[in-house]
């Protein structure tokens, strides 16, 4: 069975961020032996007065594999987890969510692709994830948080919104790698800007890490075309084009 599982508005400015709160998670599902977990993705969300926030509004999600008898212990262990780990005044949510058991996906998307354009309030969440069959639960303060976990679940079934929480190092020499050398990282493509996939052995100026993001349900790293500065003919983004995913 495949989970998408996403949370949002579990910290403060004095305690580990959402990401580190999702990550522990994924963490814990391995360990015990459950599954196997994806990498985390952060999806922004829509920045607005009415909208309570710590810092970015994104919310923080990752896929896991499991048996399908494990669901609910999976999902109370997520529970546990935010009741533990979720700063005080917080207003945590949880979503866990079925791919392949979802009626209408395309309903739950267009409901992401709103919490990044208008403000959007609990009941509606609630409703929409009661028709799809998903759990989306809020453990503490107004529960605000439910409304951007069920949204950056649904950014993430799109396989095309969002970015890898952190910063990937990738192994080169004076900061340059060839394309097989990136994806030896845990890379599946280097496009272009454009949208075009490098060969091989084309050679990026990456610098000490990358910032990969997610576009067709791969993870991607960007680059735009250099003048062979330094020996290569690609670098990779910069913060003004990646963070627009």
């Amino acid at each position: 069975m495949n989970l998408l599982i996403c949370i949002d508005d579990t910290d403060d400015l004095d305690t580990p961020g959402t990401g580190e709160l999702a990550e522990s998670i994924a963490a814990g599902i391995t360990a015990a032996g459950w599954g196997t977990c994806g990498a985390v993705s952060r999806h922004q969300l829509l920045i607005h007065p009415e909208v309570p926030f710590t810092s970015h509004n994104s919310a923080m999600c990752f896929p896991a594999q499991i048996s399908d008898h494990l669901l609910e212990a999976v999902t109370d262990y997520c529970v546990s987890v935010l009741l533990a780990q979720s700063a005080p005044v917080a207003d945590p949510g949880l979503c866990v969510l079925v791919p392949e058991r979802l009626p209408q996906p395309a309903a739950l998307i267009e409901y992401g692709y709103r919490a990044k354009k208008v403000v959007l309030g609990k009941e509606e969440a609630y409703k929409t994830a009661a028709a799809q069959g998903i759990h989306l639960s809020e453990h503490g303060g107004t529960g605000q948080g439910v409304i951007g976990a069920l949204a950056g679940a649904a950014l993430r079934l799109t396989g095309n919104d969002g970015r890898l929480k952190g910063k990937l190092p990738i192994r080169s020499v004076h900061g340059i790698a060839t394309v097989r050398e990136i994806c030896g990282c845990g890379i599946g493509q280097v496009r272009t800007v454009q949208g075009d996939v490098l060969a091989d052995a084309e050679r990026v100026l990456v610098g000490k890490w990358v910032k990969p993001v997610l576009l067709d349900h791969d993870i991607v790293v960007l680059v735009s075309e250099t003048d062979g500065v330094a020996g290569a003919s690609w670098i990779a983004a910069d913060r003004e084009i990646f963070q627009n995913y």
